[in-house]
């Protein structure tokens, strides 16, 4: 999850997440947030503020000593930025690193695909192939991140109104970043940040989770992606049944991820 240190999240407030969180029962939380290592363009972006981060969490584990909170960071393009990414996980321990992609080459620079005129109709097969071979070179990088975050990101914003998004156009670039990620040993993060909306639903839904259990992959994590403290853990309980019907398991210790 988000919080107020990660620069899309005006709405993040780590101990209104944690309230969130003990009100509805989970036994733990993790703060990935988000450590970008370029603006795309974004007039809201900042810089994770790392040493003030850690002394909130660390505020927060003596305001709910019943709640373990785990430290956590996602790396964002890390592949593109290996000194900074290496600075920032070298400056203190953290519990939990996620690597993402979010960007893809535009016009000389870095863009994110979320942008308007990235995704419309007429570019979205080439943009979201862009996605994918970026992804496969995060993976392929040996950057040191344990999960690889949502992996379909380009569906929340696909244009399905004009398109049918349909996980067979990319078997093959999926497919490729799967069997890379199964090898380094990577957790595939299920993200719930759309819930069960249309379309868009969970990233990834039971096509590409299929998928990962024929590449090998041994384990998934769930992550609500939730930037307002009223999203923790939405869409779980759709993302656990989807989860346990590939065949994995949740695991004894509440932080743990889930195997097969």
């Amino acid at each position: 999850m988000h919080t107020q240190f990660s620069w899309d999240a005006p709405r993040g407030d780590m101990e209104a997440t944690c309230r969130r969180a003990v009100e509805i029962g989970l036994p733990a939380v993790a703060f990935t947030e988000h450590a970008d290592f370029t603006g795309g363009g974004y007039p809201d972006f900042h810089p994770l503020d790392a040493g003030a981060y850690r002394c909130e969490v660390e505020r927060c584990r003596a305001l709910f000593p019943g709640l373990r909170v785990l430290s956590g960071v996602e790396l964002g393009q890390p592949h593109r930025f290996p000194a900074e990414a290496a600075a920032l996980l070298a400056a203190g321990p953290i519990d939990r690193v996620l690597g993402s992609v979010h960007c893809v080459p535009w016009q000389g620079d870095l863009a994110d695909v979320s942008i308007d005129g990235m995704l419309t109709a007429s570019r979205a097969v080439e943009t979201v192939r862009s996605y994918f071979g970026e992804l496969l070179a995060l993976v392929e990088s040996g950057e040191p991140f344990e999960v690889l975050a949502h992996l379909d990101y380009p569906k929340r914003y696909w244009p399905h109104a004009e398109l049918t998004y349909r996980e067979e156009d990319h078997e093959e670039e999926i497919r490729a970043v799967l069997r890379a990620a199964a090898a380094r040993g990577s957790v595939l993060e299920v993200n719930t940040t759309r819930g069960a909306e249309p379309h868009r639903g969970l990233c990834p839904g039971p096509t590409v989770l299929r998928w990962w259990v024929e590449a090998g992959g041994a384990a998934v994590s769930l992550g609500s992606d939730a930037h307002d403290p009223e999203r923790v853990a939405r869409g779980f309980e759709l993302a656990s049944e989807m989860v346990e019907a590939a065949g994995f398991r949740p695991n004894d210790d509440p932080t743990g991820y889930w195997l097969r």
